[in-house]
């Protein structure tokens, strides 16, 4: 007959283990629609840097969301825009929630703006689709890796002296705009090479021009609640 004493270790250490395994559900959310908070768009819109402005891109979002079954949340591009013509500047930090972020198969990215715009879980194994699909990336056919952002590493919009958005989302032919990789690998292993937002400009805003420097105007989406 086993002890009141040991009865009680017993249930201590189911207890424990409950909740060890819940904290590693909180890590890695279940694959399913509800869980998901960040995904880098499938397809672009086939016009280059020209997306319908920050409207357009968070529509492109929205939609792209609804068909995997988590149209519910309110989702937007992580994009940035310049000031022009007496209206400020847009930073694309502003304009994704809080975090946390999940990935379509529940991998937790970044707990936070802070840990997103540093140490966060961004790879090429992570940053997926909103079907799950990984993109492809460097040294594959086509490589598609890079993803337009028009924002300087930390999320913040670049100074209005040089085009660096597409004419805020707006241009199929001149212009460029700031890309990163989503595979954080690079021509050069440096901060640059490995930014999964702020890695290097776009030869033009076209999609030919999109490209020929290793994308397919494809951006990120990020769940705001």
């Amino acid at each position: 007959m086993k002890s009141p004493m040991n009865t009680l270790s017993l249930f201590a250490s189911i207890s424990l283990l409950s909740l060890g395994f819940s904290a590693a559900r909180a890590q890695n959310a279940p694959n399913a629609p509800e869980s998901m908070r960040f995904f880098v768009t499938s397809a672009g819109l086939g016009k280059g840097g020209d997306l319908g402005g920050l409207t357009g891109a968070d529509a492109r979002c929205q939609s792209l969301a609804a068909m995997v079954g988590a149209g519910a949340r309110t989702w937007s591009a992580y994009l940035s825009t310049q000031t022009t013509a007496g209206v400020p500047a847009i930073n694309a930090r502003d304009r994704i929630g809080h975090g946390p972020w999940y990935n379509a198969k529940g991998t937790l990215i970044a707990r936070d703006l802070d840990e997103l715009h540093g140490a966060n879980m961004l790879t090429k194994q992570t940053a997926l689709t909103e079907k799950g699909a990984v993109v492809n990336g460097r040294g594959d056919t086509p490589n598609m890796h890079d993803i337009l952002t028009g924002s300087q590493p930390d999320g913040k919009a670049f100074p209005p002296d040089k085009d660096m958005t597409c004419k805020n989302w707006t241009s199929s032919t001149g212009g460029a705009a700031m890309l990163g990789h989503s595979d954080r690998t690079g021509l050069t292993d440096d901060p640059p090479g490995r930014s999964w937002n702020s890695s290097h400009p776009s030869r033009d805003c076209s999609q030919d021009g999109l490209k020929s420097t290793g994308g397919a105007g494809l951006f990120y989406c990020f769940a705001t609640n």
